[in-house]
């Protein structure tokens, strides 16, 4: 009985994940779809843009400088075992270019950028403003979905860089200043070892990761019902689940490249 019990709830679960992911999606592509389709929202892009990527810019900054000094203390104990520490460089930039910088940044915008979409809308949801919308003839999904998907996957991508670059400077800094390392050698190493291809990988990343937390956001945004505990229910789910699927689409872009690299 128990057993039993316990398939049915993960059924459920299952069913659940297939019906959002399967929104979701669909969602995208109507998004796609409004992006070619006049009129041209250019001004409400510009905003988003603003939103997610200008404002999104000190955590992105604080987060990447924290994560490069902490990669280049981590990995100079480690590898000043076996005498290469003046590829500590090269370690710190394969790094954040391939994964800490894509990652980390989609992982910050998600938790504030994901979750203050999915509340706006889920409040214009509960408080009938996208009905109000549809009576004025005017597409939500053009006017609120679309807008938000384009900035993201703009976005994204343009932080990811700064963050790459932020993260390789405060490797630099602790490695030179306090860990002894040759500033030349440091520098030499990760040119040596740090290709176009590899911040091309992560770039290219964060345009599915910007896209996977928009997209999400806003479904849950206008899937939010039941008042301020809705709204606050698809926060979360949000967040949750954008973080889920950049994680999970992560494993399978590394994968991707890395076969193709090979």
């Amino acid at each position: 009985m128990f057993l039993l019990l316990w398939f049915e709830r993960f059924g459920r679960v299952i069913i659940y994940l297939l019906n959002d992911i399967g929104g979701t999606t669909i969602l995208f592509a109507k998004a796609v779809y409004y992006a070619f389709t006049p009129p041209f929202k250019l001004r409400r892009i510009v905003d988003q843009m603003v939103r997610i990527g200008v404002d999104s810019v000190p955590v992105v900054i604080l987060t990447a400088v924290f994560t490069g000094m902490v990669l280049a203390m981590q990995a100079t104990y480690q590898i000043a075992k076996f005498g290469a520490d003046i590829y500590i460089g090269g370690i710190v930039g394969i790094s954040m270019t391939r994964e800490l910088g894509p990652v980390l940044t989609a992982l910050m915008v998600s938790g504030r950028v994901g979750a203050a979409i999915a509340a706006e809308i889920g409040t214009m949801k509960v408080t009938e403003q996208i009905d109000a919308l549809e009576t004025l003839a005017t597409n939500p999904v053009q006017y609120l979905v679309m807008p938000r998907v384009v900035a993201a996957a703009v976005m994204l991508p343009t932080l990811t860089a700064m963050a790459d670059f932020v993260g390789i400077a405060g490797g630099y800094g602790v490695s030179t200043t306090l860990l002894g390392i040759n500033p030349q050698a440091y520098i030499e190493k990760m040119n040596l070892l740090v290709h176009v291809s590899d911040l091309f990988i992560g770039l290219l990343k964060t345009v599915v990761f910007g896209i996977i937390i928009a997209s999400v956001a806003c479904n849950q945004g206008f899937k939010a019902s039941g008042g301020a505990e809705g709204v606050g229910r698809a926060t979360t789910v949000s967040v949750v689940t954008s973080c889920i699927l950049i994680l999970l689409s992560d494993v399978f872009l590394t994968g991707l490249f890395v076969g193709s690299h090979y």
